[in-house]
């Protein structure tokens, strides 16, 4: 649909959505542009508060990923009339604002209408130099792939809504959820990358197939090397899949080739549907020991699972072996 919408026509947008990138980039001057983006979505988890903190970090994710540094956000809520209701609604804007104060932003304002489900999440705005921006369209030949999360909440989320998960699990990917990668964003930007991208809705699998679309490059994986969580591939096993993952496998199969010796259940999970998943870092070969050391000396998870190769010769921009 947004394909058939004339495209913007504005010396000053460095950054549209012609690339599926992460966020939108406005130039203000040499020296500064405006990065934009918005996100929001239905509760993840039960408890309110921590609702508010991972749809906060889930929100700044895609300003880190441009490179780019958050500075102010605005509220998007939607939620029932129901005077009940504003208690659970004050929890969840409550973890909205402890977990912008500590990402180093200010929220301004925001917006809200009735609604029989609630939602919640920001649009947030930050500052990036015009030279420096981390699109899609960067990534190179040579480049290692480093990713700074497991894979596999959203499986996990389906598994809880049935309550099909350990206390341990669901306090590990809660946690995972709701950690900002603001520290990965600043590390990757001290080391020198060609380009990064959040890992969200359309899976690992999709948004790096986003990235080799815009550079015009294919991509080698090692799902043996990729993060999943442990329960998360125990759900997968038993057919707990969530519908996201599922028309994410569809979406995007024709640009892979699975090698046979893939399990299945990890070709799902390198389809599942993220929330606020991490960061998935593209950094030239020779500067890729001294990424992964940095961001394991923050206590950051620091997995290599792939390679970009030379440019896309046919549909198959990914090669997935065990």
């Amino acid at each position: 649909m947004l394909g058939q919408l004339p495209d913007l026509i504005d010396k000053n947008v460095l950054v549209g959505a012609k690339n599926a990138d992460d966020a939108g980039v406005y130039r203000i001057n040499d020296e500064t542009a405006i990065v934009l983006t918005t996100d929001f979505f239905t509760p993840i988890v039960d408890d309110p508060y921590w609702f508010g903190m991972i749809a906060a970090a889930n929100s700044l994710s895609d300003v880190w990923a441009m490179g780019a540094k958050p500075l102010v956000a605005l509220n998007i809520a939607m939620f029932p009339g129901q005077p009940e209701f504003f208690p659970v609604l004050k929890q969840i804007m409550q973890g909205g604002i402890d977990k912008m104060t500590e990402a180093g932003v200010a929220i301004i304002g925001g917006h809200t209408i009735r609604d029989k489900e609630p939602k919640y999440g920001f649009a947030v705005m930050g500052t990036v130099h015009p030279e420096r921006i981390l699109d899609n369209s960067k990534a190179k030949p040579g480049d290692a792939l480093i990713l700074t999360k497991k894979i596999g909440t959203g499986i996990i989320s389906t598994g809880v809504k049935s309550g099909l998960c350990s206390e341990k699990t669901i306090g590990e990917f809660t946690t995972s959820m709701a950690t900002l990668n603001k520290k990965a964003g600043e590390i990757m930007i001290r080391t020198g990358v060609s380009t990064a991208t959040d890992i969200t809705g359309f899976g690992l699998i999709g948004h790096l197939n986003e990235v080799l679309s815009a550079s015009n490059c294919r991509a080698e994986l090692h799902s043996g090397n990729t993060p999943f969580f442990d329960e998360a591939i125990s759900l997968a096993g038993s057919g707990v899949i969530p519908g996201g993952t599922i028309a994410n496998r569809k979406t995007y199969e024709p640009h892979l080739h699975w090698e046979s010796d893939v399990p299945e259940v990890e070709r799902l999970l390198m389809n599942d549907a993220q929330t606020s998943g991490g960061l998935l870092i593209f950094v030239p070969e020779e500067k890729r020991d001294a990424l992964v050391a940095a961001l394991k000396n923050e206590g950051i998870l620091a997995a290599h699972i792939g390679n970009i190769a030379g440019a896309s010769k046919d549909r198959a921009r990914i090669t997935v072996s065990r």
